[in-house]
């Protein structure tokens, strides 16, 4: 069995200025980990400015999404050629926060990941269920259909999952491990590839110190993809802490 090294990253959102580049000294000062990777993503705007700042290898730089195309007339958007360009590794496709605000469909999230692949790029591609969807008892079949629907064919080296139950992100309210463990385990039993045991899979929604060493020792939980939490350096350093 492959042993899957941890993944802690920090999605930012829309949260970020220039002078926010202190972050770096900061979270570096409180590191105290080491076999964890580490991923950070801030907006678009800070992409460049972060990838003067960061320490080579040590912290990834991510973008929070990519168009399906490679270039041409699509105003506003960014390819993930152009993140590659600036310094990306990473980038997040079908964040909940796209999904059900911006209506992007999982044959949409697919084709985001399939660019990013084409780019070199490792996709975090997100799925999770709605409030109502878990009260109805079906969670799992929810996010099991987004699976299916938003990944291109891949290696599991080559892409991560990251589960957030929508009712879990920015409500302070996190499921707890034994819903987590359940549902990374039916997502890795999901996986159709014999290659499922290397599937890096992140649990995000509301992850915090308090709730973070629990969700991490899951057996099928491999890191966090953490929102609000990343924007302190100090913090964001501790659950990067607790993951070694």
């Amino acid at each position: 069995m492959p042993i899957r090294r941890p993944l802690i990253a920090g999605n930012w959102k829309m949260n970020g200025r220039l002078a926010d580049g202190a972050w770096v000294e900061h979270f570096r000062g409180a590191l105290t980990a080491s076999g964890t990777d580490i991923l950070v993503c801030p907006p678009a705007t800070l992409l460049h400015h972060f990838a003067t700042l960061l320490p080579g290898d040590a912290i990834a730089l991510g973008g929070q999404d990519c168009s399906p195309e490679p270039d041409g007339a699509h105003t506003g958007d960014i390819s993930a050629g152009m993140l590659k360009d600036v310094g990306c590794s990473h980038v997040i496709v079908g964040h909940s926060e796209r999904r059900d605000g911006h209506g992007e469909s999982s044959e949409l999230v697919r084709r985001k990941a399939g660019a990013a692949l084409r780019e070199g790029l490792v996709p975090i591609i997100c799925i999770g269920e709605q409030l109502e969807d878990r009260e109805a008892g079906r969670a799992i079949e929810t996010v099991l259909a987004q699976l299916a629907g938003s990944v291109p064919e891949a290696g599991a080296d080559e892409l991560v999952i990251a589960y957030e139950p929508v009712w879990a992100i920015g409500t302070g309210r996190s499921a707890g491990p034994e819903e987590a463990q359940e549902m990374h385990a039916a997502i890795r039993a999901a996986w159709p590839g014999d290659d499922r045991e290397g599937l890096r899979i992140l649990y995000g929604g509301s992850v915090k110190p308090e709730n973070a060493q629990a969700l991490l020792a899951c057996p099928d939980i491999d890191g966090a993809l953490v929102g609000g939490a990343s924007l302190d350096p100090h913090v964001f350093a501790r659950l990067v802490n607790l993951s070694s």
